[in-house]
């Protein structure tokens, strides 16, 4: 059974497009190579560096992208071609050189990056690109490679441009690790390419930053504010570098990226607006994706999981077509969008080439982060070949998603590690957070409530309920399943939580089986129980059913985000109601 999935970028299947000639298109994807015993990486002297730059016939509609093969750059890709550049992609270090303007979106674990980076010999090409004053934009990890060195899996020796070390957030001030969201900037000085961009929300996603000193001042363009002022950017001459994601920052971030591409373009200053302050709650689309009983991908939405409509035909419930969907609801405003894959090519998942093209296409107009969930572990084929959760992850990332969100497989390597209390290092949560980082994973958790007379019937963490159960009892456990909560497994929410975010988890979107589709409100027990005891940002789902519901999950739990799908594909309740009415109610969001 096929699905097919068109879009102008369709003929981009597999490894990143390049205008190059000289580019390999069946060259491997993923050629980095991380040790997690590695402590230190060695860095030969700039002097060494002997490779002198030629001539270039690269015409002014050309921006030169290093692409060191971790992670979606695919976003970035889409962003800079639809501003009107073509793109080619670095194959050699006299590619830096020869650069008129160099783009490097560096995405994963700081060690893995300054490892290719020096194996390939482009470590010390862009560093004389660089200090020879080229124009030049780093992203997030882009800019983080600027620096001495990193504590992420360290230490770990940068580039060494700019003075400083980048360090892990701390959590013990109640802040939440990674910094995930819509953040203000507080600008320092003339950043030519932020201009007025102050008083807007950009998007972060890290778990390490940079802190601003005496030695880097004259580096710092912006800041913002996390349980402290960390940088947001720098600046020197036509060198700019960037703690957030452009590409993912929605209009703004493309105004951003405008300016860089078209310095000559922007003198006089425009007033965008906007009234950010602080870290926004989000508000997130979730499309529960599969095919239908003819094969077509839909967008459908189940009652407790049930995706059929109750008619005599028991046709899949189809709300509309994945891609348009996901472009109207960033037309729309939604800080992010998530796709579930709830059918999915389970025993193959890299088969699964239609939910892989919805990304990519999705990715080519929605510049808002992307989530993907379903089929992401490890399997073995009809061939015998076996594949790693890593490179099933890997090629999410490469077709155009930010995030992936695993479920099943993410219970199962919570239950190993509670009863043994070791670390294997191979399970899918733990071997994508290593290379990608914890903020590229989001654990899924699926429980259902069981009601207790008292919290000592069971070993696991109970609550005492707003609202008693059928037999009046007064407290509940929250049971985790697996299987689209088909499977009820011995293990609550209260311990899963706590055991994935042990394991590398950066984010946990929680779900309440019982609340799914009833329009009655989310499980605030729950979701207070959740993101009270974990440190990582928690994503409030299921049971949305009015503006309301938003500020009251916001109000009364630690949720850092909140999620709806029936509501936003059956236009009950729009994105923008649900926003001005948090603004109304004095709870700061993305406009």
């Amino acid at each position: 059974m096929e699905a097919a999935v068109k879009c102008a970028s369709s003929q981009f299947v597999g490894s990143s497009s390049s205008v190059s000639s000289s580019s390999n298109t069946n060259q491997p994807r993923h050629f980095f190579r991380y040790d997690s015993n590695r402590r230190t990486l060695k860095f030969k002297p700039r002097s060494t560096f002997s490779i002198r730059a030629a001539a270039t016939g690269d015409s002014d509609s050309v921006v030169t992208l290093l692409d060191y093969g971790a992670g979606n750059v695919r976003s970035v890709r889409n962003a800079i071609r639809s501003l009107g550049f073509d793109i080619k992609d670095v194959q050699t270090p006299e590619d830096i050189l020869n650069a008129k303007r160099l783009v490097f979106p560096g995405v994963g674990a700081f060690a893995a990056a300054m490892d290719v980076l020096n194996q390939k010999g482009m470590a010390e090409a862009l560093c004389t690109y660089i200090e020879n004053d080229r124009p030049f934009l780093g992203i997030c990890l882009g800019m983080q490679l600027l620096f001495e060195s990193s504590e992420e899996n360290g230490p770990v020796k940068g580039l060494g441009l700019i003075p400083g070390v980048v360090g892990r957030f701390g959590s013990s001030n109640g802040f939440r690790v990674p910094h995930i969201g819509w953040n203000a900037l507080q600008i320092r000085r003339d950043s030519e390419i932020l201009e007025d961009i102050g008083n807007h929300h950009v998007y972060f996603v890290h778990s390490y930053r940079a802190m601003p000193s005496d030695d880097n001042e004259e580096w710092v363009s912006s800041t913002c504010n996390y349980g402290g002022n960390f940088i947001a950017s720098v600046r020197r001459g036509n060198v700019h570098a960037v703690q957030f994601h452009p590409e993912k920052s929605g209009d703004i971030g493309l105004s951003i990226l405008r300016r860089f591409l078209y310095p000559k373009s922007f003198a006089a200053k425009k007033s965008l607006g906007g009234k950010a302050s602080k870290l926004a709650k989000r508000v997130i689309a979730c499309l529960d994706v599969r095919a239908n009983d003819k094969g077509d991908l839909v967008v459908t939405k189940g009652d407790q999981y049930d995706v059929r409509e109750q008619t005599k035909e028991n046709e899949v419930r189809n709300l509309g077509k994945p891609v348009d969907l996901a472009g109207q609801y960033y037309l729309d405003g939604a800080d992010e969008v998530s796709f579930l894959n709830i059918t999915g090519f389970r025993d193959f998942p890299l088969g699964d080439l239609p939910m892989l093209q919805v990304l990519r296409c999705t990715s080519e107009n929605v510049f808002v982060p992307l989530t993907v969930g379903g089929g992401i572990r490890d399997f073995t084929d009809g061939h015998g070949r076996h594949y790693s959760s890593l490179e099933v992850a890997s090629e999410y990332f490469r077709s155009g998603a930010d995030k992936v969100s695993i479920g099943s497989d993410a219970v199962y390597a919570a239950e190993e590690y509670l009863k043994t209390g070791e670390k294997t290092g191979k399970s899918s949560l733990e071997q994508i957070s290593r290379v990608y980082g914890n903020q590229a994973v989001v654990v899924s958790i699926d429980p259902r409530r069981v009601y207790l007379k008292s919290p000592d019937d069971v070993k696991f963490k109970s609550v005492k309920v707003s609202n008693p159960g059928p037999n009046g009892e007064e407290y509940a456990w929250y049971q985790c399943t697996v299987n689209g909560g088909r499977e009820g497994r011995p293990i609550g929410a209260y311990e899963l939580a706590k055991a994935v975010e042990e394991l590398g988890a950066g984010e946990i979107l929680l779900n309440c089986i019982d609340c799914d589709g009833q329009g009655k409100g989310f499980d605030i027990d729950l979701i207070k129980l959740i993101s009270d005891a974990v440190t990582i940002p928690v994503i409030a789902s299921s049971g949305a059913g009015s503006v309301e519901h938003f500020s009251e999950v916001f109000a009364e739990t630690n949720a850092s985000a909140a999620l709806a799908a029936g509501i936003f594909h059956r236009k009950e309740v729009p994105i923008q109601s649900v926003k001005e009415h948090l603004l109304k109610e004095g709870i700061e969001v993305r406009i």
